[in-house]
Formats: structure tokens, sequence, C-alpha cells
């Protein structure tokens, strides 16, 4: 005999709640202690707990649906597909199927979703002013620095901070003359660095090299970049590249001009990954948990959609700094 469908009931016992408590937790609204929320969502993952989308939609007059938009420059999948399954995995959890967004599909997208999910925000995406004045409720993962109507609320990173790390962290291992590849600063987190790096360089009067790449830079792109800084300001001797997986590219360009990556120059990365943990020698990075952080982001707008969170809300994400061999130094 199949086993029947576990309910709503059955999770609120097994995790010692009110059945309203345990709705409360699954939807992200409510006022419901941390460690309740985690003790529920572990009971409704433990029995195989599914809500019953359908009835949910009825009760709400819902879609039952939210977007998610990446940017269009979203071309490294590691980061992008780790932060979508990590929304989509909170969504369900309250009810909610994750739909994503192809270009062009902002038409009418207020009758489709009952919320949006905003990832990393461009100021030339032309897709991102639509979206914000859909008519519905929107989160986003980093800030937007356009004119456009402000989100309901948004899941930010201290990437100054991060970056302050990265840099503090060459300079301790003997860094003198460090170098940035960044993009321009047409998203927060972009802006964010170069404002960094330039903070930076007037704390310690060490000034930092910044030159500019895409904001998807290639390994490739980043090798000739760091060819033509290298070769253009020899004394460098450390290169922070930004893009999610381009700094292979800067170890390729070292080992051409016949420097010593992890001696005589130091390499790391903005945004650690696969490709990062891969490298000869491995890459100093930020990781930046990008499953949890679109879990995060999806918890925020579950929130906000069973208005139990205010809209401007905006909360934070937590990074770390992943020490390996490619930043050893001489001592």
């Amino acid at each position: 005999m199949t086993p029947r469908p576990a309910t709503l009931l059955d999770v609120a016992r097994a995790a010692g709640v009110s059945k309203s408590t345990a709705s409360d937790a699954l939807q992200g609204s409510g006022r419901v202690a941390d460690g309740t929320r985690d003790r529920v969502r572990e009971a409704a993952a433990r029995l195989g707990y599914r809500p019953n989308s359908a009835a949910r939609r009825l009760r709400r007059a819902s879609t039952g649906a939210v977007g998610l938009h990446l940017p269009r420059t979203a071309t490294r999948l590691d980061y992008y597909m780790k932060l979508a399954f990590g929304a989509a995995a909170r969504a369900q959890e309250a009810g909610y199927d994750v739909v994503l967004l192809a270009p062009g599909t902002t038409d009418r997208i207020a009758s489709r979703v009952d919320g949006l999910l905003v990832i990393d925000p461009e100021l030339d995406d032309p897709a991102v002013p639509a979206l914000l004045a859909a008519g519905v409720p929107v989160v986003t993962g980093e800030r937007y620095l356009g004119p456009a109507s402000a989100p309901t609320g948004a899941v930010v990173i201290d990437n100054a901070a991060s970056l302050t790390a990265l840099l503090d962290h060459v300079r301790e291992r003997g860094a003198r003359h460090p170098a940035l590849l960044a993009p321009a600063d047409t998203s927060a987190w972009a802006a964010a660095l170069r404002a960094t790096a330039a903070d930076w360089s007037r704390a310690h009067a060490t000034p930092v090299a910044v030159r500019t790449v895409s904001f998807a830079a290639t390994p490739d792109e980043a090798e000739r970049a760091t060819l033509a800084l290298l070769l253009e300001a020899p004394s460098v001797d450390a290169v922070v590249c930004a893009p999610d997986g381009a700094a292979p590219g800067v170890v390729r360009a070292a080992s051409a001009l016949g420097r010593s990556v992890g001696d005589d120059l130091l390499v790391a990365a903005c945004v650690d990954g696969p490709t990062a943990r891969a490298t000869t020698p491995a890459l100093t990075a930020v990781d930046l948990h990008p499953d949890a952080y679109g879990h995060a982001c999806a918890d925020l707008l579950c929130a906000v959609l069973t208005g139990h969170t205010p809209a401007d809300t905006v909360r934070t994400h937590a990074w770390t700094l992943e020490v390996r061999a490619s930043t050893h130094g001489r001592g």
C-alpha cells in the first residue's frame, strides 16, 4: 500500500509545535524563533512534506509562482545555478514554483507571478526598471543603483568588507603593490569593489592599480588584462580578480611572464567556485555561498508576500574568506 502523503499536521506533531506555527515557519511568516523554524523545516524534509500548492493558491487568489531574473551576463553556470537552486528550495517550502524569466518576458509579468527575485541588477539591463514597476513585491539580490522604483526588499553582501579582507590578506603576505581587475561600476557589487579599493589605498598609503574588465570576463580576457598590467607595471605583486571564474587567466599571464604565483605574485579571486579550487595553485577566494544566498533572497520574498515583513527590509548575507596556496607569500 502506498503510504499517504505527509500533512502539515504531521509536520507540526513531529516538530512539537502547533499547526499554525508550522505553517508560519514554512512560509517565513509570523514571529517564529529561528530554532523553531529550523526544527519545523527539518521535520518537513524528513517526512517528505509538500504543501498543497493548489489549495494555497485558491486561498490567496495567487498564481503560486515567483519569478527569478538573473543578469544578462550570468554566464557562470555554477554560481547562478547554485543560487537558483537555493531560491527554488526555499520557495518550494512555502508552496511557490520558481519561474526563470527569459529576456523579453517582462510584459504582463505581474499577472504571471506573485513576486519577483532580481539578482545582481545592472544599470544597463533594460529589463530591471520594468520588473521593479511590475506591481508585485520585488526582492533584489544586491541593491539597484538606478533611478527606477525601489524594490520591496533586498539581501546584500558586504562586498566592501570582503575586498578589504582580501587586500589586507595579501598585504600581510608581503604584497606592497596590489592590483584589482574589476568591472565598471554599473552594479552595486562592482561599485563597492572600486570604492573600497580607493578607500583602502588612502588608508594604507598604498595605491591599488585598478584595471577594467567586463562583468562576465573570461579567463582569456583576464589573461590579456593581466599581461598588459604586468608589462606596464612590473612592480605589481598581487592581483585580485573580481569576475567569477576569470582568475585562472591571471595565473596563465603570470606563467607566461615567468612570475611565480603564490611567491612573487599573489593571486586571489572575489568569487569562489570550482574553478578557483581546481586551479594550480588553488586560488584564495571569497566564498559567497550562492545556494544560501538564493535561499535568503527567496526567504525574504516569502516573508514579504505573507505580509509579516515590512517593505524596505534589507537583510545581510555572510561570506567567508578561503585562503589557499595562491597567496602563500614568501614567508
